[in-house]
């Protein structure tokens, strides 16, 4: 019998044993139930469901039943979680060794979720020891996959895989924060620190990540791809395993993530220079992965004032998750994080069009003046208290590669690298300070006296020959137009007005082009059919 069928079986009198009955109505017996299930110890009583579930998990991923693992690891686990491990920890590993056998694969699996419950449900966090832990319980995993002398045995969906890589250096992330603030932390805990500085260290996970690209070919079969080509013709022995190929494919991405943390745009995006991102692939059937490849590639655009493609790169994946977020709304972990990121990079699309105005899709334009309409208005009139709200909310969270001075005065070094990335992009900002006014002129008139306008702007000809110089140097981008590196492109100006300056005279020419109304008249035709559609359908399974 299966956990499912086993949980179905039970679901008036949830176990046979007492202390894991449902909630009775009395308080004194409901708080016994829930400190019995916070209990983790040696004493643990692990429950016959939960017994059930992991025997069952345990076979499907001996057996490679990817179906079933999906099933077990999306519904499954996460179900039972709800139910029971809401804001605790699941049975630690030593807990359930008797009933997976001693399976020391299974075991390492069981450990990767166990830690990452911690760090996203349990309210205190990890602890160092529970820190130090999972990076151990990491290291094994990627030994045994990385060090075999042939594919290993273990199938597992791209979900899952996704989730190793994104939640491997969502712990260093979280690991390198923590070690950086001294100011609440004892003596005994800063020697420990002090004691293993190879511990989470950024040239471990690096290795990891570039070990995985190497392992897996990953590289060549995207060229190869790109080409119109097989890639299974150069993947070699390990890169033909589904395993090692789609682990090689997030770590490009986690390469992508890790290096924006440290403030390596120019890095960030050459990792990724074989991945095109206009093809539909294998690759991108795992929606997290996808988004959050399109957050860091806009971000990096952005920090490397290349806001023509930033821009691009934000409509297109704010566009798909309009369409796909129903797809997210069942699974609870995966919306909240979606719905986060969708948030930030509205924000960071604001952002982009206050300093290189141009046209987007109507549907995504829509969205961001319901939302972000005040918020662009006071960026617009350079108020640098609004930018440096929004560049905190959207702006990944940096970190540092090297430990703190130890001995330094408590304080929190965590910070530093946000100021400087922050200071970075203020610098940016106020240099560009003037321009959305410059423009609002320059837009009402065909030719204007410099000296008039000098007079509007309050300063003198030589400081706005200055800014018109800067304004003409802003607005010319390098623009990706054809080709798998997101770092090729061409100079080019996107501004809905130009201009060149004769003797004192400024004459401005109008470059907008006119509004497409058709193609968004033809989208809302299309959604009021399908919506047509559906309330018939519904009419007539009513009736």
């Amino acid at each position: 019998m299966s956990w499912r069928e086993s949980e179905k079986s039970v679901e008036g009198n949830m176990y046979s044993n007492p202390d894991y009955e449902m909630h009775t109505g009395d308080p004194r017996q409901d708080l016994e139930y829930e400190r019995a299930h916070q209990q983790q110890s040696s004493s643990f009583i692990v429950p016959e469901i939960i017994k059930n579930f992991l025997t069952y998990f345990q076979k499907c991923i001996n057996d490679g039943n990817l179906f079933e693992i999906q099933n077990a690891y999306e519904n499954g686990f996460n179900k039972l979680t709800d139910r029971f491990f809401k804001n605790s920890p699941w049975p630690e590993a030593e807990v359930i060794m008797p009933i997976c056998g001693n399976d020391q694969l299974f075991l390492i699996l069981y450990k990767e979720l166990y830690f990452r419950h911690i760090y996203a449900r349990v309210q205190s966090g990890p602890s160092l020891d529970q820190r130090f832990d999972s990076y151990y319980n990491y290291c094994n995993l990627f030994n045994y996959i990385l060090n075999a002398e042939g594919p290993v045995p273990l199938e597992l969906p791209n979900q899952w895989l996704w989730d190793i890589i994104d939640e491997f250096i969502y712990q260093y992330q979280s690991f390198s924060q923590h070690r950086c603030k001294l100011s609440k932390k004892a003596d005994v805990e800063i020697d420990t620190l002090r004691a293993n500085p190879k511990i989470w260290n950024v040239h471990s996970v690096l290795n990891v990540l570039h070990s995985l690209v190497d392992k897996s070919n990953i590289n060549r079969q995207l060229e190869v791809f790109s080409s119109g080509g097989d890639p299974d013709s150069v993947a070699g022995e390990f890169g033909r395993h589904s395993l090692y190929k789609m682990l090689g494919y997030f770590s490009l991405v986690g390469l992508l993530r890790l290096h924006s943390l440290l403030g390596d745009y120019y890095q960030a995006l050459k990792v990724l220079e074989k991945v095109d991102f206009n093809k539909k692939t294998t690759y991108s059937r795992v929606p997290a992965c996808q988004i959050t490849t399109y957050f860091y590639v806009g971000f990096a655009y952005m920090m490397m004032r290349r806001y023509q493609d930033a821009i691009r790169t934000f409509s297109n994946i704010l566009l798909y998750i309009q369409r796909t977020k129903q797809m997210f709304q069942n699974r609870t972990y995966l919306y909240d994080q979606i719905n986060k990121q969708n948030e930030q990079m509205y924000t960071m699309l604001a952002i982009c069009l206050v300093l290189h105005p141009m046209r987007i899709d109507e549907s995504v334009h829509s969205q961001l003046r319901e939302k972000f309409s005040e918020k662009m208005l006071r960026m617009q009139k350079g108020d640098l208290t609004e930018f440096e709200g929004c560049f905190s909310f959207a702006c990944p969270k940096f970190l540092s590669p090297v430990a703190p001075n130890y001995d330094a005065a408590p304080t929190n070094f965590h910070k530093e690298p946000f100021q400087q990335q922050l200071k970075v992009f203020l610098d940016e900002v106020m240099q560009q300070q003037l321009l959305p006014t410059i423009r609002s002129y320059l837009k009402l008139y065909t030719t204007l006296p410099l000296s008039k306008l000098a007079a509007f702007m309050e300063m003198s000809e030589d400081e706005l020959r200055t800014h018109l110089m800067c304004f003409k140097h802003k607005m010319k981008n390098v623009v990706w137009m054809k080709g798998t590196s997101g770092l090729d492109g061409e100079f080019q100006s996107a501004s809905e007005v130009d201009f060149y300056i004769d003797k004192d005279m400024i004459h401005i020419a109008d470059t907008k082009v006119a509004r497409r109304y058709g193609d968004f008249f033809i989208r809302q035709i299309h959604k009021f059919e399908e919506l047509s559609k559906s309330l018939k359908s519904l009419q007539h399974n009513t009736i």
